[in-house]
């Protein structure tokens, strides 16, 4: 199985396209559900999700669909004494999401490097008690193919944990004309790309532009590996970023369509279909 989805759910860009024209907010996670099979929980790393809202992302989701959350910043940016028990009160309560929590994406910010190795351990051994975890490092140690980086990947490897792959070289590859790209390439990692996976669930964040051409240029290795990650049984998670995110399901429905891979994403969208009546 290919999990394939975006960075959000919910943008009203969307409309005419992904959603019908006239979609109401309320509407945008089942119509993004119809086509998309998995989505990044950005919204969980801002703020805590209501018990009502929990349900409700669970009712308005297709029986397929699976999501892959965010640890608060609070827990994993900045960090205090009763971090541990915070996050255990929050994986607790994610856990009404039942079976479709797949994944939880814990991101760590630059600063938080070998030093700190026996913390990270025990926020993974935590996270894995209840759900799988996705760790995202971002600290140029980790990405030596040293000591440092090997004693990352044996911890996940203890735990059945999964180290969340970046590939931002798109992105990064034109200058920043626009507002959106300059925002982007502030924010988001420029690290380098290690194509590895510890578990059955290999999870890729590609960061691309509004140039699907160039995307697509970026993007051909990953199609043979995770053609590859297919042919072995597992079921990679790969969600496609652009500058805004305005693009962003339609370069992950290009990207399906080069993998050659028969994704509920390839079928019409609203938009195209009202489009086709006109």
């Amino acid at each position: 199985m290919l999990y394939l989805g975006c960075p959000v759910w919910a943008n009203p860009k969307w409309k005419n396209a992904l959603f019908s024209a006239d979609a109401k907010s309320a509407e945008y996670l089942p119509q993004y559900s119809r086509f998309f099979n998995s989505a990044e929980g950005n919204t969980t790393f801002y703020a805590d999700p209501s018990a009502d809202t929990l349900q409700r992302w669970r009712q308005d989701t297709s029986e397929q669909f699976r999501f892959m959350l965010k640890v608060p910043q609070r827990i994993s940016h900045q960090g205090g004494a009763d971090n541990l028990l915070q996050l255990q009160d929050w994986l607790k309560r994610m856990l009404s999401l039942g079976q479709k929590l797949a994944l939880v994406h814990l991101q760590l910010p630059a600063r938080t490097g070998p030093a700190e190795f026996s913390y990270i351990s025990t926020l993974v051994e935590q996270i894995s008690q209840q759900c799988r975890c996705a760790l995202e490092v971002r600290h140029p140690a980790f990405f030596d193919k040293g000591q440092y980086e090997i004693q990352l990947h044996k911890m996940l490897q203890h735990y059945g944990a999964e180290r969340v792959v970046i590939d931002s070289r798109a992105l990064f590859s034109v200058p920043a004309t626009t507002q959106a790209l300059t925002d982007a390439q502030a924010k988001k990692p420029r690290v380098p790309v290690h194509a590895i996976s510890f578990s059955q669930t290999p999870v890729l964040r590609f960061i691309g532009t509004d140039d699907m051409a160039l995307n697509r240029q970026f993007y051909q290795p990953w199609l043979t590996k995770v053609q590859q990650w297919l042919d072995e049984g597992k079921s990679p998670f790969c969600f496609f970023h652009t500058p805004d995110n305005h693009l962003a399901p339609q370069l992950c429905r290009r990207f399906a369509q080069d993998l050659a891979y028969a994704h509920s994403c390839l079928a019409p969208w609203p938009g195209e279909q009202q489009f086709s009546l006109l």
